[in-house]
């Protein structure tokens, strides 16, 4: 029997995580049942767009407190997405785990409660991604790198081996960071940087090399 589910955000993030859900409900027959999506303040343009998936927007993210289901944020703001978990962790309620069935991820990588890897995405060996973190579509994470709850990696970024995200940190699209480097807690790694030395926690770098 599936297991419900519902979809914190129904902007394009979380719409994209609803067709990660149903990706692998075709993938490995019918694991989870989204029931809809919880959202404070939808905007019109996206409750056509859950219409159109034929989905439903059920009301505030508070409700999940009268809802027996797992649930998944799908937010892409890093620190939006852990100012939402901070409001829902009190409720108790388990988060969903999503790999996408096209993703790949290798022998003794831990992925946390609440991780979601898109399509493309390629996690290689003996990575921990901590707890929210999402890896968006054809972006790579090498060996042995650990990254810190609620990270963000755009699609395209490669986050290389033994690299440490902080907690709340982004990757921008197409970025690299290289071999052993470390990006600090609420960092932002801008699109097509590539980061060569460490990043210290709350800044933002750009340009190759990044700074």
């Amino acid at each position: 029997m599936p297991e419900p589910v519902v979809i914190v955000g129904c902007g394009g993030h979380g719409r994209e995580i609803f067709g990660i859900v149903a990706a692998v409900n075709a993938a490995g027959g019918d694991r989870w049942q989204v029931l809809g999506f919880l959202d404070d303040a939808p905007a019109e343009a996206n409750l056509g767009s859950l219409g159109r998936l034929g989905a439903a927007w059920l009301g505030p993210s508070a409700l999940l407190a009268e809802l027996d289901a797992h649930y998944v944020v799908g937010i892409g703001d890093p620190r939006v997405r852990a100012g939402v978990v901070a409001r829902l962790d009190p409720l108790g309620r388990p988060a969903a785990r999503l790999v996408h069935p096209a993703a790949t991820v290798g022998p003794d990588s831990r992925l946390a409660a609440g991780v979601v890897v898109f399509a493309g995405a390629r996690i290689t060996t003996n990575v921990t991604l901590g707890r929210h973190v999402h890896v968006n579509q054809n972006a790579t994470v090498g060996h042995d790198a650990v990254l810190g709850e609620c990270v963000q990696v755009n699609p395209l970024a490669a986050v290389s081996g033994d690299c440490r995200i902080g907690r709340e940190a982004l990757i921008g699209t197409n970025a690299s960071v290289l071999q052993g480097r470390a990006v600090g807690d609420r960092s932002t790694v801008g699109a097509n940087a590539c980061v060569v030395r460490d990043v210290s926690a709350g800044r933002t770098v750009k340009g190759v090399p990044a700074a």
